[in-house]
């Protein structure tokens, strides 16, 4: 299998809301990169909330999209959580959290009626996303003289590579970022600029 250096989430915080029989659906689908952003945003949601009867939700994480987990916060084991996640399973989203918000109409839903009403909220919120696809990139720095720049420069403005951060003085500097895919191309061309040493930093 071919790597993918490709993968896509939302570009902002999205809302929907989805009602059955009294019962009141309210979605919220946030943007995010890590795990420990997903309990305040959760507890913002009950502050805001405090009457609801459930605030269910699932996250997907993970450029290779591999990290999960859900919650049904009282609900019927598999009927709140799995929905919600199973929705941005079959939307192909990660690096997102989707949190819905029930308030009980006073008419049992069933266990269907739960799954249907917990994906369709999800569905809700996620239409009013914008998706965006991103690229899987490497962080680098190459560090190098100044008689080199406009060889370092070259290569950057060829293989339109993104600059974070750069120091052009005496010695110089330059963090940029590279799609996973060109890499190898990259590093060759860069590894023949004249005493130029480069470190790598991340990838994200």
């Amino acid at each position: 299998m071919l790597f993918e250096d490709t993968y896509k989430t939302i570009a902002q915080p999205a809302e929907g809301v989805f009602r059955d029989r009294g019962s009141k659906f309210l979605s919220f689908a946030y943007p995010i990169t890590n795990d420990a952003e997903v309990k305040p945003l959760v507890a913002n949601l009950k502050t805001l909330h405090p009457k609801a009867n459930h605030h269910c939700w699932a996250v997907r994480l993970g450029i290779d999209r591999s990290v999960f987990r859900v919650n049904d916060d009282g609900e019927p084991s598999g009927t709140a959580g799995r929905p919600i996640l199973n929705t941005l399973l079959s939307k192909d989203i990660t690096n997102t959290l989707v949190v819905v918000v029930r308030y009980f109409g006073g008419t049992l839903l069933g266990v269907p009626g739960l799954i249907n009403a917990y994906k369709a909220a999800t569905e809700a919120a996620l239409a009013e996303a914008s998706v965006v696809e991103k690229t899987v990139n490497d962080v680098y720095t190459i560090i190098f003289e100044y008689p080199q720049m406009n060889d370092v420069m070259r290569i950057i403005k060829e293989e339109q590579l993104s600059i974070i951060e750069q120091t052009l003085e005496l010695n110089c500097s330059v963090k940029f970022s590279v799609r996973k895919t060109q890499v190898e191309s990259v590093m060759a061309k860069l590894n023949k600029v004249e005493k130029a040493r480069i470190t790598y930093n991340y990838s994200g």
